[in-house]
Order: structure tokens, then C-alpha cells, then sequence
């Protein structure tokens, strides 16, 4: 690896560890085995370095999750089996990710201060909008692009809420068995409407 890898690598190690704000630009060339210029060199600034970083382990989780939901069973059984299943496995997936979800949290507070990154995560909302309408209901994005977004949008609100309550609390947070049973109990007066 190069001093570039090294350092977005040493980032990613911080970013784990140290959090957003609380990662200096000596934590990232220490875990690096860098020099300090070599930051403004390669990166021009430790917040460009920091944000070029979590994209990076943003592209990582996304790959995780899709991962993590292809590596599930056949997809058989009924559409309510087919959504416990896939909950479990994301559910177990928020302890290898805890990290990174913390790591959104905190930024999401600090948004306003963070004009770059409302811009990355904007356009990576957009993206994970598609992407969890394709994974979860195998929608085409081009076909019907509004009903993805906002199908989209529904499990990404659902995935969000989710991590908040496992990160607070993960002992209560609800498994997947009771999210099924929250969507049986609340969708059979809506499909009548």
C-alpha cells in the first residue's frame, strides 16, 4: 500500500475507534505510519481525508448489507416469513456495523456545521433508496422510480430506526419476529383503503 491507502485505511481505524470528531489528524498519521504533511499532500485536509474515508466505509456497509441478505435462505416461503428472515439477518448485522451506525448518528447532529457531507449523504440516501427497494421488493428502479423511492425510503426509515434503537438499547430493541408481527397488526386495515 501507499501513503494514500495507508492513510484512508488508518482513517477507517479512527473513524472505528475515535469517532468523527474525536479523531485527530496525528491519530489518523499515527495508525497510518504517516507523517503529518502526508495528509495535506494526498488529501489537502484531515476533514477531506475523514469524509473520503467514511464514504469509503459507507460503500463497504452497503455491500455488507446486500451481502448479508443474499447469503440468507431461498428465498421461499410467504412474503411475512421472507421479511422476518431478512430482518434477523439484518438485525445481526448491527453488531459488526456499530460502529459505523454511531458514526452517521454523529454526523447527522452536526449536518448543519458540514456542508460537504449533507451533500454526500444526500446524494447516498438517494442511492440507498433504489438499492433497498431493489434488495427487499426486487423493484425496478427505472420501471417505476417513484414507487421505488418511496418504497425505498419506507425500509430506509425502518433500517434507521432500527440501528437508533439497537444502539441505545439493544436489549430491547425489537427482533424481527416483532417487527412482523408490528406489520401484520398495522397493514390489514390499509390494503382495504
Amino acid at each position: 500500500m501507499g501513503n494514500r491507502e495507508d492513510l484512508l485505511a488508518g482513517a477507517r481505524r479512527c473513524l472505528m475507534e475515535k469517532g468523527y470528531s474525536g479523531t485527530t489528524a496525528r491519530d489518523i498519521a499515527t495508525a497510518a505510519g504517516t507523517s503529518l504533511a502526508s495528509i495535506g499532500y494526498h488529501f489537502r485536509s484531515t476533514k477531506a481525508l475523514l469524509n473520503a474515508a467514511l464514504v469509503e466505509a459507507m460503500e463497504e456497509w452497503g455491500q455488507e448489507i446486500e451481502q448479508t441478505l443474499a447469503a440468507g435462505p431461498a428465498l421461499g416461503g410467504t412474503p411475512a416469513q421472507r421479511f422476518e428472515a431478512t430482518w434477523t439477518r439484518i438485525i445481526e448485522s448491527f453488531a459488526r456495523l456499530r460502529p459505523l451506525w454511531a458514526i452517521q448518528f454523529e454526523l447527522i447532529a452536526q449536518m448543519d456545521r458540514l456542508p460537504e457531507l449533507r451533500e454526500a449523504f444526500a446524494a447516498a440516501n438517494r442511492q440507498a433508496k433504489l438499492g433497498l427497494a431493489a434488495l427487499f421488493e426486487n423493484l425496478d428502479p427505472v420501471a417505476d422510480a417513484r414507487k421505488a423511492m418511496a418504497v425505498g425510503a419506507f425500509y430506509q426509515a425502518l433500517l434507521g430506526g432500527m440501528a437508533a434503537q439497537w444502539l441505545v438499547d439493544p436489549d430491547e430493541a425489537p427482533s424481527a419476529a416483532d417487527l412482523a408481527e408490528a406489520l401484520r397488526t398495522i397493514t390489514p386495515g390499509l390494503a382495504t383503503q
